[in-house]
């Protein structure tokens, strides 16, 4: 599988996919043919197809990873962006309603326009205080929900511990208080499978730059389930979200489907490395993947036990491969300075996340099993020599 991408340097083991996949090989000729003869021959008349672009890649996501039905998904935008985008129109659906649910440990930016929301329409955020190990599960939504929720909202994988909520209860769950449920798929999309239709999901967001490998600052995607798209109104309304777009008419008129949910005009060379980078995972399938990422995990953890455990490391994630997504995080004290340690020192590139954690991803597609073992011997080398102390603890903005 490994040899659909870009290696330029094959004695560093990269582990950190999860934060930024690896360059598929045909990348570059994607982007190339969209610059030269699309951009560069048929100039503005190229915006006859290009228009169509965000729909057909999010239908690519939809059939093949997602679980969804044909024109349910549409990349646009940021997964910042997109989440502001439904958690806004859930709110408006609702107005009677003004409590939104969610987890203290959920990943920052969706706890920002969170936070920021509260700010400006007066709602109110109920944290879930929830085990790190665990994420967020059934019964603790159960607690929360009441007649005043509008929204629950959580990631599917923890970005820390890579736990797998129980998308199917929470949903079950949150449906019977009358709640709308919205998930943030970035660290499942690619990794592990979705159901979003068999599990009654209602509203999802997700990026494409992690394990489906569309480049850095990617376009995002989102994903209304069909029985909602008619009914919510989301806040940005853009010319491209408009029906008769270039009748240019006076007032706002949405379209009658997922394209409502769409703003301004397509970033078109970020979407053709982004059609790249979902086809280099739809092309080998998405379960085929997942048992082949068990399997990495699962040897990484053993590797981890015998020779990092003596070296006062701790298991983060799950232990049970059921609920465990793609990468596995190993807690320690000096967490961060090993991180920079193991790339400077070893050629393996993790990374940190607070308050001890080192995650690794060995990231299916393009990871071996020798790689995991040797990187968990490398790590061990750099922490038993102590050389990781070396190390400043400040440093990089980027960890």
């Amino acid at each position: 599988m490994g040899e659909a991408f870009v290696d330029s340097y094959p004695d560093v083991i990269y582990l950190d996919g999860n934060s930024l996949g690896r360059l598929p090989s045909g990348t570059a000729e994607a982007v190339a043919q969209v610059v030269e003869r699309e951009w560069g021959g048929e100039l503005v008349e190229a915006w006859e197809h290009w228009i169509d672009v965000p729909r057909q890649i999010g239908d690519a996501l939809a059939t093949d990873l997602l679980g969804a039905p044909l024109g349910s998904v549409v990349v646009s935008d940021s997964t910042t962006v997109n989440f502001y985008k439904l958690v806004v129109a859930a709110l408006d659906q609702h107005p009677e309603r003004n409590v939104i649910v969610t987890d203290r440990e959920n990943f920052p930016t969706d706890r920002y326009v969170l936070q920021g929301l509260t700010a400006a329409r007066g709602c109110k955020v109920r944290w879930l205080h929830t085990d790190l190990a665990q994420g967020p599960r059934p019964a603790d939504v159960a607690a929360a929900v009441d007649v005043d929720t509008a929204l629950v909202t959580l990631s599917h994988v923890d970005y820390r511990s890579a736990a797998i909520a129980d998308m199917s209860a929470i949903n079950t769950t949150a449906h019977a208080a009358g709640a709308l449920v919205l998930w943030d798929l970035s660290h499942s999309a690619g990794a592990i499978p979705i159901e979003l239709t068999a599990d009654a999901t209602d509203l999802a967001v997700g990026c494409t730059y992690k394990y489906l490998n569309g480049g850095p600052g990617s376009p995002a995607f989102l994903f209304v389930s069909p029985a909602l798209q008619t009914e919510l109104t989301q806040p940005i309304w853009g010319w491209f979200g408009q029906q008769a777009q270039f009748a240019m008419g006076f007032d706002y008129d949405p379209v009658s489907d997922i394209g409502r949910f769409q703003t301004g005009s397509p970033p078109v060379l970020g979407l053709a490395a982004c059609a790249a980078g979902v086809r280099s995972i739809t092309q080998i399938g998405i379960d085929v993947l997942r048992q082949r990422s068990i399997k990495l995990t699962e040897r990484l953890i053993a590797e981890a036990d015998m020779h990092l455990t003596p070296l006062g490391f701790t298991l983060g994630s799950p232990r049970d491969a059921v609920v465990r997504g793609g990468h596995v995080l190993l807690r320690h004290p000096d967490a961060f300075r090993i991180s920079v340690a193991i790339r400077r020192f070893a050629k393996v590139v993790g990374d940190f996340r607070r308050p001890d954690g080192l995650r690794l991803a060995p990231v299916a597609a393009y990871v071996t099993e020798a790689q995991v073992v040797e990187a968990i011997q490398r790590i061990a080398r750099v922490v038993g020599t102590r050389r990781h102390e070396s190390l400043e603890p400040a440093g990089a903005r980027v960890t």
